[in-house]
């Protein structure tokens, strides 16, 4: 079971948006292989970063109003919104470390 939570555009609003802590956002699809390679190192981000970090995934086949409205038109894309606005975005499959690196100053 992952450690991220499941966001769509119905919910992007309320969990993502409006929340207190910066979240980091996992933008993926059923058929994308390298989305999936990624899944671990997203589950130990949110499980390192638990209480600092919020973590979640959209799908972008199931929900394609919020990636749309963001330009997201590669997957995996990773957005770390903090207050509101997109503080940091990386793009593709990158070892933990580099995923880590690109959250962390943002805590």
């Amino acid at each position: 079971m992952s450690n991220a939570t499941d966001v769509t555009d119905t919910t992007w609003d309320a969990a993502v948006i409006q929340s207190t802590t910066p979240v980091l956002v996992d933008f993926w699809a059923s058929w994308c292989g390298p989305c999936k390679a990624m899944s671990p190192w997203v589950d130990k981000l949110a499980q390192e970063f638990a209480g600092r970090l919020k973590v979640v995934k959209l799908n972008t086949e199931d929900n394609p109003e919020v990636p749309s409205r963001y330009g997201i038109s590669a997957i995996p894309t990773f957005l770390l919104i903090k207050n509101g606005s997109v503080a940091k975005q990386v793009v593709g499959q990158m070892p933990y470390d580099r995923l880590k690196a690109a959250v962390e100053p943002h805590l």
